[in-house]
């Protein structure tokens, strides 16, 4: 989609947005490619860190006597009135001053579902970018955008959005889709020349992987393989776990297993690997999405956190085409992966402004349901009244690890793993057990009303009652 098709029939309006956790990295690939989109302006910008927010805000070339940092509504109003940017601390005074849509990107369960909630009941759209608010919070949030009239919207450069957006096209073609995913978020980087492995800034030794980068004959003993070789390097992070939450709930694909099958899996190995047990891959049923470790050697493009769907080929004429094209085809020719490598944050976002703005038009799931639920095992014997925190780069939850069950398994009183942040625990809970809503002592009444409310009036299943500890 190009700008003129979106701007056309809308005359000269300019799409303001208010932007919360504005400081963040996210938030800067928007603010920077604002600069460079016609039409589109930040109209408040909410950080809790005003000082820095407003130098970050210079340096990218916004005009420094443009920003007016402001401590009540009334400066809010006026510095919009006058054609400046109000920066403020309190997300309280977002909507101070007129905007059209709400970008949320503070990755705050409950701070960030009370902005898009007050948003939206007053009449404003919203992107969300906070994939631990629509966790939680989305089915709601997307009950009250109906209920007002107004759009709520996963935003494009996110990997849910991009995702949700390839299935879209995907279904629209009639293909026949097997499995849904993304990569994780850093590449297995394996160097033959030394044996060792690199994800992110972490190197170690990993010599097995040379005699394991074709697949061989049996894909899931490579793949087992492939995982023994890496076991000094962290795999499956909660944020993965998050995101593919969101994507269950906009397409309706589900996990094929609650701490998904993070394959070690080159590109072009793809439609091997998410194939049907019976063919050989690792599915025990189709409608699955998943997350793969992307290995690759140091002269190979990245997948960058990219998405893919697999799905069945049909005519393998037409299939042998495409292979010959360079496309991702199984050996057995009955699977392709088709893909996008790449997500560009918030490089992308402002086509999901314009179009929810311009259009009413959401990026994402016209219609999310309840398939999934993003809860939390306790790692270890968790006694009561601990803090369950969340913290680090993925937003972990202490002690907790995240799973993601279909709807269909999982008990009438599970709690969501971003209702359980930051909570108490009222009573011990054991190691491998399920975080449940009666475990928490002190769960935020807000957020627990988003979810119940939401949960009641968009699920596809009934839970499975809950089994006594």
């Amino acid at each position: 989609m190009n700008l003129q098709h979106l701007f056309a029939g809308t005359g000269e309006r300019t799409v303001h947005y208010a932007l919360s956790g504005a400081g963040g990295g996210f938030a800067r690939t928007l603010l920077a490619q604002t600069l460079r989109v016609d039409r589109l302006a930040p109209a408040v910008l909410c950080d809790r860190d005003v000082d820095r927010l407003r130098g970050m805000l210079v340096e990218l070339g916004y005009e420094d006597g443009r920003l007016r940092v402001c401590a009540d509504a009334d400066e809010v109003a006026r510095a919009v009135e006058e054609g400046s940017v109000a920066l403020v601390a309190d997300g309280a005074l977002l909507t101070a001053a007129p905007w059209d849509i709400l970008v949320e990107a503070t990755g705050s369960p409950a701070d960030g579902y009370a902005m898009a909630r007050a948003a939206l009941t007053g009449g404003r759209h919203v992107a969300m970018v906070s994939k631990e608010v629509d966790s939680v919070a989305g089915l709601h949030l997307a009950d009250l955008a109906r209920d007002n009239g107004v759009v709520y919207t996963t935003a494009d450069g996110d990997q849910p959005a991009n995702l949700i957006a390839l299935v879209t096209w995907a279904e629209l073609l009639g293909l026949d889709i097997v499995a849904i995913g993304k990569s994780s978020e850093y590449d297995l980087v394996f160097d033959p020349a030394t044996g060792s492995v690199t994800q992110l800034d972490t190197t170690v030794p990993a010599p097995e992987l040379a005699g394991l980068l074709a697949l061989g004959s049996d894909v899931r003993a490579t793949l087992a393989a492939r995982a023994a070789a890496v076991t000094a390097l962290p795999t499956g992070a909660t944020a993965d776990y998050c995101e593919m939450a969101v994507v269950a709930t906009n397409t309706g694909f589900r996990p094929d297993t609650e701490r998904l099958h993070y394959p070690v899996a080159r590109i072009a190995e793809l439609a091997d690997v998410y194939a049907l047990r019976e063919d050989g891959g690792l599915l025990h049923r189709t409608g699955a999405v998943d997350v793969f470790s992307a290995l690759r050697l140091p002269d190979e493009a990245s997948f960058a956190g990219g998405v893919f769907v697999v799905v069945r080929t049909g005519d393998p004429v037409t299939w042998e085409t495409l292979r010959g094209k360079g496309h991702v085809v199984s050996r057995d020719g009955r699977y392709a992966a088709i893909y996008l490598p790449y997500h560009l944050m918030g490089v992308e976002t402002p086509v999901s402004l314009l179009s929810a703005v311009l259009h009413g038009r959401p990026s994402g799931g016209t219609d999310p349901r309840a398939h999934a639920v993003l809860a939390g095992r306790a790692r270890r014997d968790l006694p009561a009244g601990t803090v369950l925190e969340m913290g680090g780069h993925h937003h972990d939850v202490t002690g907790v690890q995240a799973v993601l069950l279909r709807d269909e398994d999982t008990p009438s009183d599970t709690a969501p793993l971003y209702l359980a942040a930051h909570a108490t625990l009222g009573r011990d809970v054991r190691a491998g057990d399920l975080i449940t809503l009666g475990d928490l002592a002190d769960a935020d009444t807000e957020l627990l009303h988003a979810w119940t409310s939401g949960r009641a009036s968009r699920t596809t299943h009934s839970p499975v009652p809950h089994a006594s500890r």
